[in-house]
């Protein structure tokens, strides 16, 4: 059920600083079948903190699906949270996304001013540590590669804000389709963008296809203290 995190809400989860799991997970296949691997074969390293940008709006909706009906490339997000030390997972962290539409948009500004709610949204990690995002493939806007903006909230308090990326050679393949293939030329790829050079490789989701779109994951370590 769609509602308002307030702050309320948020005062009841459980205290923790942002992390994330450096490549070697990733190459081990942690999401490979739905599940985690072992916490003994795996080594969490801290997250990059990244610049929030302009557009962020505080208090959106806690919902999974964040599309609004919008057009694009069907993405699911899976954005795991752990314990940094033992990288078990955590329930009941908030985990706060936004970005721009296929168009290149933000809701809230600009061209996108007349809605402030479109890929925007809060999910509660679950007993599994996970929180699952339904929304579309983001497109780009001059000077940025192409990025999702992430927080982590714990008792009211903002304790990790960052961005996610993907892999150039996926948003190739994904911008040879509608409605992305309707402007092409895109003009920052990861290398060159300013905010990427600071960490943003450690941010790097993992996307592979499923049916007609896509599944970006990234494990998040924290700590307790």
């Amino acid at each position: 059920m769609d509602g308002r995190l307030t702050r309320g809400s948020l005062l009841k989860l459980g205290g923790l600083a942002a992390a994330a799991l450096g490549t070697d997970a990733f190459k081990s296949g942690w999401f490979a079948d739905g599940s985690a691997i072992a916490s003994d074969t795996v080594t969490c390293v801290l997250t990059p903190e990244q610049t929030e940008g302009p557009y962020y709006i505080a208090n959106e909706k806690v919902r999974r699906n964040i599309t609004e009906g919008r057009p694009g490339t069907p993405l699911t997000l899976r954005l795991a949270v752990v314990n940094a030390s033992t990288c078990k997972p955590i329930k009941g962290a908030a985990v706060d996304i936004w970005h721009c539409d296929a168009a290149g948009t933000y809701s809230g500004f600009g061209a996108g001013r007349a809605s402030r709610t479109f890929m925007r949204g809060i999910q509660r990690t679950n007993a599994e540590g996970i929180a699952t995002f339904k929304t579309v493939y983001p497109g780009w806007y001059s000077g940025r590669t192409v990025h999702i903006h992430v927080k982590v909230h714990v008792r009211g308090n903002v304790v990790h804000t960052g961005q996610l990326y993907f892999p150039d050679a996926v948003t190739d393949a994904a911008y040879r389709r509608a409605p992305y293939s309707n402007r092409p030329n895109r003009n920052v790829r990861n290398a060159s963008d300013s905010v990427y050079r600071n960490g943003g490789k450690r941010s790097l989701l993992r996307v592979r296809r499923s049916g007609s779109g896509y599944v970006g994951t990234i494990k998040m370590g924290v700590h307790r203290s």
